[in-house]
């Protein structure tokens, strides 16, 4: 929870005090609008350069609190002063409330001269108080838990505006987080029947009149005809599970479908993958828990949008009944696909999600996954792609912007189809090895029709396996939940 608070910051007693520092002319300069007294500033920016802080992002330090009432002051980098924004004060805020784990108290004097600003500081806050500490014991620094209290210092304290934005922080930090915790599950807790258990459980949770949810097992899912689902899934265990989980407000204004690829584990399969890396693979259901996270969210937001979420859930294991380089499948519709390679799993399972969205004809499909390599290959750990129809690719872009969240548009070369065709099928699961992250997505685009459509390709950034960043944690980041959920808001 954050609250705010237009107290003069000096006087309030908490246990760590966080004041933005910016770069300009090369060095630091303090950022607390003029609400410190005058010598605690001077001791500030002396302390600063004694301990060569230049106010970059990233750099978040802890100074002797002298002349205010908290027990520590903390400095926050927001980088060079003529460029800071929204997410630039989202990010200092939450690199600060990250690094301070386990604080009971924390307020944050960051400069918030907009609503918009108060909703950055609040939302970096928040997604930047976060820990997983499921499988710890002890009381190691690792069992430390997120800040327990957070105050917000603005002076738009009082005003409605600043109240809904941090109200909707609050929705939208449960959201990531949420997502977040399911990509860090161990994956012999997640699989695709404990996933859809959770995922009841959640609808269930936030009580809110509108929001069904509905499960098919794998005996469901071979009788309806969803070859993708069944085929990746028939070499574990643990059967395949696709769940339909639904927001219907009363009068909707639009109506959106999300699909999420929710591989609950990716082994490769037959093909399967190297051993180096292969752990991160329990990250391969991060597109189906953002999905299920942003339907729940939009619900709590009463959002007058139609949202459905489809999470396709399947666990990617070889063994003596796993699908083999060869095998032809029948996608739900009727479209066959050969499989010339197993760990090309993501887009079968999501060709079936996707038929079975569009024929319920909303207004707009999106499909969220950590589908293909190639997308770190050519866009790094930090930007994700979309790809699609032109409009709804611009719409994902712009609502990305607005979010914070860093989403190129890229192209669906018509040339590259060819490279999908199959001696004995509709199309192969795999195309040519350069462009493969267009090659998935024209895959996908046979699977839509004429419906508005984009693919969201988060491979990178959906599971951080370096150091923490802003209001980034190690592991799994909860990315694409922010833009989904703007994107819905600007269809209502």
């Amino acid at each position: 929870m954050i609250s705010l608070t237009s107290q003069d910051p000096a006087q309030l007693a908490v246990d760590a005090l966080v004041v933005a520092v910016g770069t300009r002319d090369g060095g630091p300069e303090l950022l607390d609008g003029g609400s410190l007294p005058a010598d605690l500033r001077a001791g500030l920016l002396r302390d600063a350069r004694t301990l060569a802080l230049t106010g970059a992002p990233d750099e978040v330090r802890r100074v002797p609190a002298t002349g205010v009432a908290a027990a520590v002051l903390v400095l926050t980098g927001v980088g060079p002063v003529a460029a800071v924004g929204p997410e630039t004060l989202r990010r200092a805020a939450g690199a600060a409330t990250r690094e301070l784990a386990g604080t009971a108290s924390v307020a944050l004097a960051l400069p918030t001269t907009g609503v918009d600003d108060v909703a950055a500081v609040a939302e970096g806050a928040l997604l930047g108080a976060y820990t997983y500490t499921r499988y710890r014991t002890g009381d190691g620094p690792e069992t430390a838990g997120p800040v327990a209290r957070l105050q917000l210092v603005t002076p738009r304290a009082g005003e409605k505006a600043a109240k809904d934005a941090v109200a909707r922080a609050e929705v939208l930090a449960a959201a990531v987080h949420g997502t977040r915790d399911l990509v860090n599950a161990a994956p012999n807790d997640l699989y695709p029947a404990a996933f859809a258990d959770l995922a009841k459980a959640a609808v269930k949770e936030t009580g809110v009149r509108g929001l069904k949810i509905s499960v098919l097992d794998d005996k469901a899912l071979v009788a309806g005809g969803y070859g993708g689902l069944a085929g990746v899934g028939q070499g574990s265990v643990r059967g395949p599970r696709l769940v339909r989980v639904a927001w219907a407000p009363s009068k909707p204004r639009a109506s959106v479908a999300l699909v999420g690829k929710g591989i609950t584990f990716d082994s490769g399969g037959i093909s399967i993958k190297p051993a180096a890396g292969m752990e991160a693979m329990k990250s391969d259901m991060a597109g189906a828990a953002a999905v299920l996270h942003t339907v729940l969210a939009a619900a709590r937001l009463g959002l007058p949008v139609a949202v459905t979420g489809w999470l396709c859930l399947a666990e990617n294991m070889p063994s003596g009944t796993a699908q083999r380089p060869s095998d032809v499948i029948t996608i739900r519709g009727g479209k066959t696909v050969e499989v010339l390679n197993t760990d090309a799993e993501g887009r079968l399972v999501m060709a079936d999600g996707l038929v079975a969205a569009v024929e319920e004809g909303p207004d707009l499909v999106l499909d969220i996954a950590t589908l293909t390599g190639a997308q770190m290959v050519a866009l790094g750990n930090r930007v994700s792609a979309v790809m699609g129809t032109d409009d709804a690719r611009a719409e994902v872009v712009a609502a990305a912007q607005e979010a914070g969240e860093q989403f190129w548009p890229m192209p669906l070369p018509a040339d590259l189809r060819a490279g999908l065709k199959s001696k004995v099928a509709d199309l192969a699961n795999i195309g040519d090895r350069f462009g493969g992250m267009l090659t998935a997505g024209i895959f996908l685009q046979e699977f839509v029709g004429s419906t508005p459509w984009a693919h969201l390709d988060i491979a990178g950034p959906a599971f951080n396996e370096r150091a923490p960043h802003g209001y980034t944690p190690v592991g799994g980041t909860g990315v694409g939940v922010r833009t989904l959920l703007r994107l819905v808001e600007q269809r209502a």
